[in-house]
């Protein structure tokens, strides 16, 4: 089955790679390092540390308090972290510098990833969430690399996909060290497709480790200050097309009865800022771009943030803000980030990438499900004309994230415990 799915990927791999050209047209970024898919690292990226691959730009976010955890208790280890999307490699830099080293992660041919691992030559293999690369997970374990899966998740969806090839699969997380599941349904289903039950437990979510800055809240209200203080704020955070096509009406809607709203919006995907900012300015609002001011005018209704790596200051000027990616079906984004700043949380529907998340603000009545247009209207304007629902809703939201806390601890136990060994799994 090895044979036959690495000789599937190699005839994939033109389509693939016409893929990232497509991508490309919209996001030239995609056009550059092309030896980095096939093995090839850069020069200055040392051998005999710990390799993290953290896919785009959600994972680098849940990854950052185990990087900076890493940074701090092995200093004598370099840190290379291989991200699949330029987004996540322009994220990355911005959080960490040169603290940390970057490579794409190579496409998941055998003799790809053997070039790849002969070079590096990482003492341990730390994949974030659920990336299942075959060969690289085969790989290591040939080469006696210990791999561990840290915040794993697995949708019962995929689930059922992975139980057509049961077989395979079970030959792949078998090879895995330790995993450390977000859920007890996320642990159960994944020793279910063949993860040992010994080496798998739940550890709770490290999105709820998110680590906020110092300052941040201060710098946001700062932000406000260039507007009248009582300005209701909307944040919608992470939208793609189905998102605005709900979100753009319903602030229409919301200005009638709040004249002086504005609504700060955050693409998640930087090739779509152009289309946006149009979207934003064919529905008759007044709008304004982050790449041209730090903060919009008092008399901007739209403030779209056509940069990256931003997110989360604005969430820090919000009075609600709306979590993207959960009208359409991308699963739905991280609504850890607005609550950890005891924002209160609008949600669409569609949230299977983070359905517990979502389900434990609902249920502590820290956030709220809209479906459309009128339903987001209607909450955000209940929300921003009641200073003591608004209030109430932000710490419900910040003490779910309190209390959650503890992955990133348990986590690094276990990585620990690898690095400490320098063997085997």
């Amino acid at each position: 089955m090895r044979f036959l799915y690495s000789l599937l990927l190699l005839l994939g791999t033109p389509f693939v790679l016409l893929y990232f050209v497509m991508r490309g047209v919209r996001d030239q970024s995609y056009f550059g390092r092309w030896g980095e898919r096939f093995g090839l690292l850069k020069d200055d990226v040392p051998e005999g540390g710990v390799l993290l691959h953290a896919a785009s730009v959600g994972e680098v976010n849940a990854a950052s308090p185990l990087i900076r955890a890493l940074l701090k208790t092995h200093p004598e280890l370099p840190v290379t972290v291989t991200t699949l999307t330029p987004t996540g490699s322009d994220r990355l830099r911005h959080e960490f510098g040169d603290r940390v080293f970057n490579n794409f992660i190579p496409i998941d041919l055998p003799w790809a990833v053997s070039r790849f691992l002969n070079r590096l030559k990482p003492r341990l293999i730390i994949i974030i969430e659920t990336e299942i690369w075959p060969n690289l997970y085969l790989h290591a374990k040939t080469k006696g690399i210990p791999l561990v899966m840290v915040n794993a998740r697995l949708s019962a969806r995929s689930s059922d996909r992975l139980g057509l090839v049961s077989g395979f699969t079970e030959q792949v997380l078998s090879s895995v060290a330790w995993i450390g599941a977000q859920s007890t349904q996320d642990a159960q289903r994944l020793v279910d497709c063949g993860a040992k039950a010994d080496r798998t437990c739940m550890t709770g979510n490290l999105k709820f480790d998110l680590d906020i800055p110092d300052g941040l809240r201060e710098k946001g209200f700062a932000l406000r200050s260039h507007w009248k203080s009582q300005r209701p704020v909307l944040v919608a955070g992470s939208t793609h097309e189905a998102d605005e096509n709900v979100l753009l009406p319903a602030f229409i809607g919301l200005l009638k009865a709040l004249p002086d709203a504005l609504l700060i919006l955050v693409p998640r995907r930087p090739e779509r800022f152009g289309r946006v900012i149009q979207a934003a300015k064919d529905a008759g609002l007044a709008t304004e771009l982050r790449s041209q001011r730090e903060m919009c005018s008092r008399e901007a209704q739209c403030f779209v943030i056509d940069t990256l790596g931003e997110l989360l200051t604005y969430y820090a000027c919000a009075d609600v803000a709306f979590v993207g990616g959960s009208i359409g079906d991308q699963g739905g984004h991280n609504a850890l980030e607005p609550a950890a700043l005891g924002k209160p949380v609008l949600l669409g529907p569609n949230m299977p990438n983070a359905r517990e998340i979502a389900d434990q603000l609902l249920g502590c009545n820290a956030a709220r499900q809209v479906s459309n247009s009128s339903e987001l209207q209607q909450a955000a304007e209940l929300i921003l004309n009641n200073a003591e629902l608004r209030d109430q809703m932000g710490q419900s939201a910040l003490a779910l994230v309190e209390s959650n806390k503890g992955a990133l601890n348990t986590s690094l136990q276990a990585i620990n415990k690898y690095l400490q060994a320098g063997i085997s799994q």
